[in-house]
């Protein structure tokens, strides 16, 4: 990989790994559903221009985007107003990764095997761990909201699989088209006092929807398209893990989070699962026959 692809690919982790505390602020300031619904309004005002029918593929590209616009953002930025720490909220996201596997062997008939069957076992066990930790356990309602907002990003990637490449502004544009209507309805369902916060606000508090929407929508999944055009999937992937370690880093200056060590075990134990789940089966099996091979050659 490029010297500058790298450095986008750097770039692309620190906007998706602030997009944590701009959801954070945003969903406490405007209320989750409410935020939500502007971040989407904002995006499909920036992306209108690409939103053009997909024919004969309408229906899973409205499913993927009811499912990540809808379900999974609504989720994670409730999660993200719930929770009292970012680092377990950044962390049990990447559960989309074990969640897709399952999902692939479930309906797509995909092989697991046992490297990847051991894989998924670690990335929950970290979870799991994670889930003990004193600051997490009074808000596991967040973890919850976190863990389905996942399971869902897991629905959208299979479903992905039966939309041709529409290109990364196109997709965008459907999702916030099909999002921003059902968030507010969801809103005004579910909320209440919207019409105060919005008019009450100052315009520097409209920077978290225009940070999440901008930065880590266009700008983040911009890189990573750009990425996975160029290198493979196994290369690309691993290197998104970055994403949650900056979300730690700040959440700990931001809002003065405390990084324990059950927290600090279980978000290892996870995106090491994440990693190896990533790695494509031969290239497991040659690392290993490395590390074998240096082990024999040191005894």
């Amino acid at each position: 990989m490029s010297l500058l692809d790298l450095l986008l690919g750097l770039l692309a982790n620190l906007a998706w790994g602030f997009n944590f505390i701009a959801g954070k602020e945003g969903a406490q300031h405007f209320q989750p559903l409410l935020f939500t619904a502007l971040r989407f309004a904002i995006l499909l005002a920036l992306t209108a221009p690409w939103l053009k029918p997909a024919k004969g593929y309408m229906k899973p590209l409205l499913s993927v985007a009811f499912v990540l616009g809808v379900l999974h953002f609504s989720m994670m930025f409730l999660g993200l107003n719930a929770g009292g720490n970012i680092a377990s909220v950044a962390i049990a996201t990447q559960l989309y990764v074990p969640f897709s596997a399952i999902l692939a062997a479930a309906i797509l008939k995909e092989s697991i095997g046992w490297v990847k069957g051991g894989a998924i076992l670690l990335a929950l066990s970290g979870v799991f761990i994670i889930g003990f930790d004193p600051v997490v356990f009074n808000h596991l309602d967040a973890l919850a909201w976190v863990v389905g907002a996942a399971a869902s990003m897991a629905v959208a990637t299979i479903l992905m699989k039966q939309c041709p490449t529409l290109g990364v502004m196109r997709l965008q544009a459907w999702i916030a088209l099909v999002a921003t209507p059902s968030l507010l309805l969801l809103s005004y369902i579910f909320e209440e006092g919207q019409w105060l916060r919005l008019t009450q606000s100052e315009w520097s508090d409209y920077w978290a929807p225009l940070y999440s929407a901008v930065a880590a929508s266009i700008i983040g999944h911009g890189i990573v398209y750009r990425l996975l055009g160029r290198y493979s999937v196994s290369l690309v992937t691993p290197m998104m893990l970055l994403a949650p370690i900056f979300a730690m880093v700040f959440g700990i200056f931001w809002f003065g989070d405390v990084l324990t060590w059950k927290l600090s075990l279980g978000g290892a134990l996870t995106l090491l699962g994440v990693v190896i789940i990533n790695i494509p089966r031969e290239q497991f099996r040659r690392v290993m026959y490395l590390l074998a091979g240096k082990r024999g050659a040191s005894i």
